[in-house]
């Protein structure tokens, strides 16, 4: 479309004596592999009327009959003979424009080439006709049919000619421009960012046609590309009118009349330890010394589902969002900030509606018995994760003001000091057992950035998690956990929302393991326990190192994804029997329908409607996808827009990626991640080699190989394709040698 100016026709004609009216024949065949045809049916949908043609279909019919493509089901009628290589599954585009259709129950994904794809887009649902079957690698197939889009709105550049446009869509994934008449571009001015709903696709146009929705703004352009990021997963970024007006109605004023109906914990010791920069606080502990010498730990969780009710906009509208999304320069809430940042905050000095899980502890963190239920509590402190930090490795309660939410020096009081360096002791022991039962210890590192008032990028730091962190992460562990299992191990079967997490699959961990031998390290996957084990020891010894971040992100691909379902499998990660999410109500709507089940539960009425939850699951599990992958796109912006500046910056960098047509470098020093592109290595012609993981060149044999660690310079850096591109200045042995 836009080499050429214009609209291209398409024929689907593959070379041959037949001019592609074999391919033509059969693809009305597998459109409707259930049905059979005659040679007057196949004419008049290709449109046939010359005897000379028609004679020809005949011949064909009986030439496929011949071949066991189709089979003759009486005198004149015609049918496919091959239902058994029909499957309906998932495309997924790869960056060069083919494709793979995922499968359940499928071992390997059926291949797709461009020229197959027959109008389907990535994430498509789609009816696939698989034409080389292969047992011990990935078939080849064509897609018969676009069952469901998986989306219909795109968010890109428009090029405006004379008479039409067309939209030049960001991402790798899409293969086609969008076709815009005249009378669909709604005023939008040539080369701007814009939103467009995908109209139709007409079967021998290469490129679908669509109408602009929307002007995002300038390309390049901060809040542009923000609002593009969320535009183009179809994510929400204001409330409606009448969802905000709604919100700000509710009486959030603690009445008598409600406390009564609760337990009321408004004089038993409690705290919030949150981020410094965190606006809501959903979550909080509280400790209480008993007689016995064990402990009351209580894991406050705000009452959201004491504002949101089922059947009104607010509730619709949170569960359309079912997650907040958290990009590099702001929130997108799941509630309006009345709730979000006042109601359901629990801040300090203030009471709250709370919805608790009451354990009774040992020192050593075993529990002799636990409560579930709504309460009423008050918050006597606000820490950030820092002073909660210094608490622990000190046990002095004098914060410094270098470290303070304030920057001046405070006195903690010396209850509040005692509960928490308990609660860190406990979390530790409690820790130690659940990787003992086989949880993997994931303590990825997170990119941050320093922003200025504009939003720009001032400078990388990273993010990694201490024990205060990760006290934290216990406690709601457990309470997750263990409202999982009151409600999982009841006698009759109550329908809840889990948070499931399978193994993760054999040809994944092969694969791993291959990349990681690449370093000097070995997996063992004897058994369940080795390889939790296993992967704890690789995870261990890898920090610190140059090659961590990507061996991190790598065994992370490995395991399964986490979803939510009615139906539980457990959560193998956590090496948890039950898990489902109860402490974040505020930014999970799974959280809302776990806190409603458990008071329907509790309050003794019947199980709810497992099919209507289990939609529910999915819709949030499809939303937690989105807004995940909307957050990676905000921070490879933010990284795009941080380096853009340094062209001709030369860095050394981890090969983090190898393909057939370049290699990924990841930068040591900010986690930035590019691209060199194999025919922009000028010393000499490089092959990719899959089995090594590297490229090797054909006249010098010199092997750039996955994990090695080499000297790039930037050579450009794209905000809008969210892309950069290094020059391979060499291997560091080789550029020392230059040196």
């Amino acid at each position: 479309m836009s080499k050429n100016n214009k609209r291209k026709k398409s024929t689907h004609a593959r070379p041959g004596n037949d001019d592609g009216l074999s391919r033509k024949i059969l693809n009305i065949f597998k459109n409707k592999p259930d049905q059979a045809f005659d040679f007057q049916y196949i004419s008049e949908k290709l449109n046939i009327k010359d005897t000379k043609t028609r004679n020809k279909v005949i011949r064909l019919l009986g030439q496929l009959t011949a071949k066991d493509q189709l089979k003759q089901v009486d005198n004149k009628k015609f049918q496919i003979n091959a239902t058994d290589n029909f499957y309906t599954g998932t495309l997924d585009m790869t960056s060069r424009g083919d494709a793979y259709v995922v499968v359940e129950d499928l071992e390997h994904d059926i291949y797709i080439s461009n020229k197959n794809l027959n109008h389907a887009l990535d994430g498509d649902e789609v009816r696939v006709f698989v034409f080389k079957k292969r047992e011990k690698t990935k078939s080849e197939g064509e897609v018969t049919s676009v069952l469901t889009r998986h989306k219909t709105d795109f968010v890109g550049v428009l090029h405006k000619k004379e008479k039409f446009g067309f939209v030049v869509v960001a991402g790798t994934k899409m293969y086609t421009d969008i076709f815009i008449p005249n009378n669909k571009m709604h005023d939008a001015e040539d080369g701007l960012l814009v939103k467009v709903r995908l109209i139709r696709w007409p079967e021998k146009d290469d490129s679908p046609i669509g109408e602009i929705t929307e002007v995002l703004g300038i390309p390049g352009e901060h809040q542009t590309e923000m609002h593009a990021i969320l535009a183009g997963y179809g994510l929400p970024e204001q409330f409606p009118p009448e969802v905000e007006e709604y919100a700000n109605q509710i009486d959030t004023k603690i009445d008598n009349s409600e406390i009564k109906k609760r337990r009321d914990l408004r004089d038993t010791l409690t705290f919030t330890i949150d981020p410094a920069d965190a606006k809501d606080f959903d979550d909080a502990l509280s400790f209480k010394k008993m007689d016995n010498g064990n402990f009351e730990i209580g894991i406050h969780i705000a009452d959201v589902s004491h504002y949101v009710k089922p059947g009104t906009i607010l509730d619709d509208e949170a569960f359309n969002r079912a997650t907040s999304i958290y990009l590099v320069d702001r929130v997108v809430p799941m509630l309006p900030e009345v709730l979000s940042n006042g109601a359901c905050s629990l801040r300090p000095n203030e009471e709250k509606y709370t919805f608790s899980a009451l354990f009774e502890m040992t020192p050593k963190g075993q529990i002799k018995s636990e409560w579930f239920g709504r309460t009423v509590t008050y918050s006597d402190a606000r820490f950030a994760y820092e002073e909660a930090q210094y608490i622990i490795d000190s046990g002095d309660g004098q914060i410094p003001a270098e470290t303070s939410l304030t920057n001046k020096s405070y006195k903690v009081d010396e209850n509040i000091v005692e509960a928490v360096t308990t609660l860190d002791s406990m979390a530790k022991l409690m820790r130690k057992e659940r990787m003992n039962q086989g949880a993997i210890s994931f303590d990825k590192v997170e990119v941050k950035f320093n922003l200025d008032e504009n939003n720009n990028p001032q400078g990388v730091f990273f993010k990694t998690s201490e024990d205060a962190n990760k006290m934290i992460e216990e406690f709601m562990l457990l309470a997750n956990r263990k409202v999982s299992e009151f409600i999982g191990k009841q006698k009759t079967k109550k329908t809840f929302v889990y948070r499931c997490h399978d193994e993760p699959q054999e040809d994944r961990l092969d694969a791993l393991n291959t990349v990681v031998s690449k370093f000097g390290y070995n997996l063992n996957f004897q058994n369940k326990k080795e390889v939790t084990k296993s992967l704890n020891d690789l995870l261990e010894k890898v920090k610190g190192k140059k090659e961590q971040n990507l061996v991190d992100t790598l065994t992370i691909r490995t395991m399964s994804k986490a979803y939510y379902s009615t139906e539980n499998i457990g959560h193998y990660g956590l090496a948890f029997d039950y898990y489902s999410h109860f402490t974040s109500p505020i930014r999970r709507y799974p959280d809302v329908m776990v806190h409603r089940l458990l008071q329907q539960y509790l309050d003794q009425k019947e199980s709810a409607n497992e099919a209507e939850y289990e939609d529910k699951c999915k819709h949030s599990s499809e939303m937690e996808k989105l807004a995940t992958n909307a957050e990676r796109d905000s921070i490879k912006y933010m990284q795009v827009k941080y380096i853009q500046d340094q062209e001709e910056q030369e860095y050394k960098g981890v090969i983090s990626g190898v393909t057939d047509f370049g290699i990924f470098i990841e930068i040591i020093d900010n986690k930035c991640e590019g691209m060199v592109r194999l025919k922009d290595i000028s010393d000499d012609h490089y092959d990719f080699n899959e089995e090594h993981y590297a490229i090797i060149g054909r006249k010098t044999k010199k092997m750039y190989q996955l994990g090695d660690e080499v000297y790039v310079r930037v050579k450009k850096a794209d905000l809008v394709k969210r892309t950069i591109d290094f020059e391979l200045l060499g291997s560091v042995e080789e550029v020392k040698m230059m040196d």
